[in-house]
């Protein structure tokens, strides 16, 4: 039953890129008025956590770029942006190739406690590796409701 964080981490992941696959370049970089960001940040966004969430905090490495904190970490946003940002297929081949990298490298470790606990900004602790996967379905699933809103706005430029 543990190795199902593992599907619904696929699961999750492949409709996040079919949500904004054939996108243009320019409807990912549309912010609607009322909104801090686009779709890019939110791809981008995700990829950081997931790979903070499940690599860092494991104690394995990480494949991400220097210049991705600056650009989708919490409380980031396009408007502030002195890094170029990651073409929309850049994104799909890393956001495709992690969910195979996380089950690879972590497939038998749910259980292991990590070394730093985590207290989310709600005040859920996140203490074992399965712990922080789990979580990060659900911050997956937020920021997919927020792709969702922010593309029927895309869709009408």
């Amino acid at each position: 039953m543990d190795q199902f964080v593992f599907k619904q981490l696929a699961f999750i992941r492949q409709l996040t890129i079919k949500a904004v696959q054939g996108l243009s370049e320019a409807a990912l970089d549309n912010i609607p008025e009322g909104f801090n960001n686009n779709l890019r940040w939110n791809l981008g966004h995700i990829y950081l956590v997931q790979e903070k969430f499940a690599f860092h905090f494991a104690g394995e490495p990480m494949q991400l770029p220097e210049h991705y904190d600056r650009l989708f970490a919490k409380g980031t946003k396009p408007a502030d942006w002195k890094d170029e940002p990651p073409t929309l297929n850049t994104l799909l081949e890393m956001l495709a190739e992690q969910p195979k990298r996380i089950h690879a490298s972590l497939q038998n470790r749910l259980n292991e406690q990590v070394k730093t606990p985590l207290t989310t900004g709600t005040g859920l602790t996140l203490s074992t590796v399965g712990e922080f996967l789990s979580y990060s379905l659900y911050h997956e699933g937020m920021h997919f409701n927020t792709i969702t809103i922010l593309k029927r706005f895309a869709d009408k430029k």
